[in-house]
């Protein structure tokens, strides 16, 4: 048994040019997992809530004040404790902030620590950190995607929470193994922007986008459609639509999402199903305003395509129950730091499991790598963007190097599809 003996946390930079938190914790037989939680770019109301520092540095942002909750709360109670007691220790964790929404001490304290322990605790026993959560079974690389370039949130007006999206992705379903599928994505990516610049005579730059050069996102499809015909991917590679429509909702319209013209919920519905008969759109997440079960379960049931909630759930098991019972989306994205702890996320991916939804790990909290490691022991299959030399499609191709011939790739058959 191995037990804790150092934790520890730290201000790091993270994404989006804001900081992070880096959490670590030693055990007594020299073992040390490292995790980090970082700000999201567009973030649900019903996540579970960080702390920052609040006043000008860094916007607002610092983490100084989650790393003091590390180091001076929540370290004095996990020495000592059996590290591979995760349960013990993430229920400790949460009776310790006592709030719903983990405002106390900062879900990205808590996430930060509760990650850091499953890592020591699979190196405590030399297991690769997805062996250790998936077992002998854990074997399945992901779909992985790549966006393209769009020019943001605001380049129809509106979206000013929006972080980026909505976001556009290919996703290569149609390879024999994820390396494969990730060089489709290469070629993907690099024929997309050749097709934007022999159409529009502009060269893309991820500052400027497509912003004044097309009328509206019907024309990014299109482009989209013709580069995976020119590739002759047809069959092969489908779309993912990161819609984050919350972060456009202005007084019962959508503004500034997809188009300059206003949308109403009705609006989006009617989009979605003249888009998804034109274009192989494979998945649509949070298509709609998070407090929206209702209309999601409408597009999940008509679509026949895989519908995903990320601020609809939440990583929360109570938020996908709900959804569950109304039959809104078909899929959950997982991000521990929405919930706070990894015995929380981990439970609600056993309920989606045993619901029929499908599990689609997203990276944009900062847990890097170690989110290849939660995709392949779940056996999820899928995987939201990997950027080219990330670490994130790095430590996919070294667990697909690991698991040699036992490897699977489930390509279309990962979605939650009605249609194929």
């Amino acid at each position: 048994m191995a037990t804790i003996k150092k934790v520890w946390a730290r201000e790091i930079t993270g994404r989006d040019r804001l900081p992070a938190i880096e959490a670590a914790v030693v055990t007594d037989n020299e073992c040390c997992g490292v995790a980090v939680v970082a700000a999201g770019s567009s973030v649900g109301k019903y996540e579970a809530k960080f702390v920052y520092d609040g006043g000008e540095r860094y916007f607002g942002k610092g983490v100084l004040k989650a790393v003091n909750n590390v180091n001076s709360i929540i370290a004095p109670e996990l020495k000592g404790r059996d590290v591979t007691k995760q349960r013990d220790i993430d229920n400790m964790l949460i009776e310790l902030d006592g709030t719903h929404d983990k405002s106390r001490l900062g879900a990205n304290a808590t996430a930060s620590v509760s990650s850091a322990v499953l890592s020591s605790a699979a190196k405590s026993l030399g297991l690769p950190l997805y062996r250790y959560v998936g077992g002998v079974n854990a074997s399945v690389l992901p779909v992985p995607m790549v966006s393209v370039v769009t020019g943001g949130s605001r380049r129809y007006g509106g979206g000013e929470r929006g972080g980026g999206k909505p976001v556009f992705e290919f996703m290569s379903y149609g390879a024999e193994s994820f390396s494969e599928a990730l060089y489709m994505n290469w070629q993907l990516s690099n024929k997309f922007q050749e097709t934007i610049r022999k159409k529009y005579n502009v060269v893309l730059h991820r500052s400027q986008g497509l912003t004044g050069i097309i009328k509206d996102d019907s024309e990014l499809l299109e482009v989209m459609t013709e580069t995976i015909s020119d590739l002759g991917f047809n069959n092969k590679v489908g779309f993912h639509l990161d819609v984050a429509a919350s972060c456009f909702l202005e007084k019962d319209k959508f503004v500034g999402l997809f188009s300059r013209k206003a949308k109403t919920r009705d609006d989006l519905i009617d989009l979605y199903k003249d888009w998804c008969s034109k274009y192989p759109i494979l998945d649509l997440e949070d298509p709609l305003d998070e407090e929206d079960f209702e209309g999601h379960a409408i597009l999940t049931k008509e679509l026949g395509i895989q519908i995903t909630g990320d601020d609809l759930f939440a990583t929360s098991p109570s938020r996908l129950r709900k959804g569950i019972d109304l039959g809104a989306a078909n899929a959950m994205v997982l991000k521990v730091p929405q919930i706070g702890t990894i015995t929380e996320a981990f439970d609600a991916i056993q309920l989606a499991y045993r619901n029929g939804y499908r599990i689609f790990p997203g990276a944009s909290r900062g847990e890097g790598a170690s989110l290849a490691d939660y995709a392949v022991g779940f056996n999820t299959g899928l995987s939201k963007s990997i950027g080219w030399g990330s670490p994130l499609a790095n430590r996919y191709l070294s667990i697909e190097e690991d698991l040699g011939t036992s490897s699977r790739f489930l390509g279309i058959k990962a979605l939650n599809l009605k249609i194929t």
